[in-house]
């Protein structure tokens, strides 16, 4: 875990190494589909970025859990419409498949020690 995932918590750490990722990847969609497809999926992304920020530093999270996990949902879908589309070859697929999932289970995680706490 880096030393910045100790401050921020690692949901939020893994959310934002996945922008660091995504918005480049982004810019290689096609022209007709990088202002449409790419900035709903930008869009999107940076809202949950917003969403685990809120949540890290409040102590009523609940509500931005549940929109950052819903958030994740969501971008899951567009993710993959973009692959079966061919916008996102299936390594880079595979790296947002994983990178999705990743986040969402540590929102998961502290939603359920959220209830516990």
């Amino acid at each position: 875990m880096p030393p910045s995932a100790r401050r921020t918590g690692p949901a939020l750490e893994a959310h934002y190494q996945f922008l660091k990722w995504l918005i480049p990847t982004l810019d290689k969609f096609p022209r007709s589909q990088k202002f449409l497809l790419g900035d709903r999926i930008e869009n999107l992304a940076l809202d949950i970025l917003e969403n685990l920020v809120d949540a890290t530093y409040t102590r009523e999270r609940k509500a931005y859990l549940a929109r950052a996990n819903l958030g994740i949902e969501k971008l899951r879908f567009l993710v993959r419409l973009s692959h079966e589309l061919k916008y996102l070859d299936n390594r880079r697929y595979e790296h947002a498949a994983r990178s999705l999932d990743e986040t969402g289970r540590l929102i998961g995680g502290w939603m359920k020690a959220d209830r516990n706490g």
